[in-house]
Formats: structure tokens, C-alpha cells, sequence
């Protein structure tokens, strides 16, 4: 028998997260009655998820999409990396609230905003929150033809996010604008969760870690508990390379978006990420904190844009 839950703020999370409160799980159990044998019991006697578990992890997402978002489908191989919704749902409120700061306070909403999500991975999260929260048009880019195949999947079974997102294969794994970008196009901006980790071995280690803190146990062979493949996780030089090679191609495209952005998971990765974007002459510089559970992270966002050429941008797009 499930008991009624605590309905304790996250105070950590953005003030229209959807997330902020303790997952109601009866509430999700309704919607997806799977989830179900998934809730145990934790140290407190409360029902809980074994976040330590992919399977559990990925249904309670399944969940909270179907719950809060009204997406009735969403399956992709379990290989593939399973995001986590609250944190995910952050980082698109956040950069909502940025746009704002330019639009005399208030949020651009409808589909004349367009996204571009460099790696939306098999999952096509952020579109799906991008265009269920504030109904914006997406580009989703991927170097996995298989990942770009489940994304059209799920755009396509979802009334909700049919002609809304459109998916677009990099078929060249070092670019991330161009081949995606075209000379005319106009977007307001980009979002971007990079490859953590810079080799197999140093993912096996975060792997470790993770699963240690969830569980308070030692594991030789741990399977991440948010899944995912090589090139979802693993990338030559770590974040902060995919990083460096974002804000060199970000200054060949300075007048197609109104706004770059991307997740700095490391704090020791910021340093350079300032240093690279002032020699590159961004006109605006700004980190976003953000913090879900016991972790922290920020969004590092950049325009090459003037006050005055923003200004004009919001005035003739928005």
C-alpha cells in the first residue's frame, strides 16, 4: 500500500520546474501503473525508486513525462542515456528566463522560437520539454543515425511534438554547427549537455562513484544508472574539449544565433571556457548555477550579438 506523500520543496530547482516537489508516486503510479514494482521502501520508511537501478530509473521518467507533460510515448534502446527530467526541465527554464532579460521581461514563447539541441541523443528530451513548456520549435542534431531515428520516433507518436521538432543527422562527428546550420538560417538559441567523459576508463570510474553514493557499496562492473552509449557519455579531451570546439565553430555562425549555451558539469572547466570566449570577442558572458539533488552545475551562455543587435533581433523575431 503506498502512503501519501511529503510534499517537500526542492528548493534547489527553478521556481515553474514541474519537479520541484517530492515525486508524488501514487499520482505516477496512475498514469503508469509500471512503476509500481519499482517503489520500495528507503531508510526512512518512505516509499521511494532504487535510483541505482537503469530499469527503475527509466520508468519513473517514463512517469513524470506522461504525468506532467502529457507524453504518452517515449521508448528508445536501453543503451541509450535515460536523462534525468528535473534536472533537464532546469536547464530549459533557465534559458527561458535568459531570453526574457531581452524581451522586456517576458518569456518568447510559440514556435517562431527556434532551439537547436546539439546532441539530443536517442531520448529527444529537451525538445520535449522545450515545446511542451513554451510550445518553441526545435532542431535536434545527432551524430548517431540510430539516436536520430528513436528521436523521430518519439516526435512522431506524440501529437504534442509532431511539426515542432525537426531532427537532423551530423554525419561529420567533428563539427557541431556546420553541416546543421545552414548561411540563412536564424536561430534564437542553443542548448547543449556535452560528453562528460574523456575515455572508457574514466567513465567506468564516474560509473563507480555514482553508484557508491546511491547504494554505499562497492561495484566492480556497475551499469550507469542513467544508461548510455560511447558517444553519449565519452569524447577525446572530456567536456572541456567538446567545449573548446563548440565556442571556436560558435564564432563562425556569431550571426545566425541570438544566444549559445551549454552545461559545465566541471567547475575546473570554467577558467577556459571564459578565457576562450573573451579571445573569440563574445560580446556577453553569462553563467546560470543550477543544483538538483546533491549535485551542482551551471550553464555557461554567450552571444556575439550587441545590445542593440539583440534588441533588434527580439524586436523583428519575437
Amino acid at each position: 500500500m503506498l502512503k501519501e506523500k511529503n510534499h517537500q520543496i526542492k528548493t534547489t530547482l527553478h521556481p515553474r520546474n514541474k519537479n520541484r516537489e517530492r515525486y508524488d508516486l501514487i499520482a505516477l503510479v496512475r498514469v503508469n501503473p509500471k512503476l509500481e514494482k519499482h517503489i520500495t521502501r528507503n531508510n526512512y520508511g518512505e516509499n521511494s525508486i532504487d535510483f541505482s537501478n537503469p530499469a527503475a530509473v527509466k520508468v519513473l521518467n517514463k512517469s513524470l513525462l506522461k504525468y506532467h507533460y502529457k507524453i504518452e510515448y517515449w521508448e528508445f534502446p536501453d543503451k541509450n542515456l535515460c536523462p534525468p527530467i528535473p534536472g533537464r526541465a532546469d536547464y530549459i527554464h533557465h534559458i527561458a528566463d535568459l531570453l526574457a532579460e531581452h524581451n522586456t521581461g517576458i518569456i518568447p514563447t510559440g514556435d517562431k522560437i527556434t532551439c537547436f539541441d546539439i546532441g539530443t541523443g536517442a531520448s529527444c528530451i529537451y525538445p520535449i520539454i522545450g515545446v511542451t513548456e513554451y510550445n518553441w520549435s526545435f532542431i535536434a542534431s545527432d551524430i548517431d543515425p540510430k539516436s536520430i531515428k528513436s528521436a523521430k520516433n518519439i516526435v512522431t507518436r506524440n501529437s504534442s511534438l509532431k511539426n515542432k521538432v525537426e531532427c537532423r543527422l551530423q554525419k561529420n562527428p567533428k563539427n557541431i554547427f556546420y553541416g546543421i546550420v545552414g548561411k540563412e538560417d536564424k536561430i534564437d538559441l542553443s542548448i547543449c549537455n556535452p560528453p562528460f567523459h574523456s575515455s572508457v576508463e574514466d567513465a567506468q570510474k564516474g560509473t563507480q562513484r555514482k553508484v557508491k553514493n546511491l547504494t554505499g557499496k562497492d561495484a566492480v562492473n556497475p551499469t550507469l544508472n542513467f544508461a548510455g552509449v560511447s558517444n553519449e557519455l565519452i569524447y577525446a579531451g572530456g567536456e572541456y574539449k567538446f567545449i573548446q570546439n563548440m565556442i571556436k565553430e560558435s564564432k563562425k555562425f556569431a550571426k545566425n544565433f541570438c544566444w549559445f549555451s551549454t552545461l559545465v558539469s566541471k567547475q575546473s572547466n570554467l577558467k577556459g571556457t571564459y578565457k576562450s570566449l573573451e579571445k573569440l570577442e563574445a560580446k556577453q558572458i553569462r553563467t546560470i548555477p543550477m543544483g538538483t539533488g546533491n549535485k551542482s552545475t551551471r550553464i555557461v551562455a554567450w552571444t556575439f550579438l550587441s545590445e542593440e543587435e539583440q534588441k533588434e533581433w527580439a524586436k523583428t523575431r519575437w
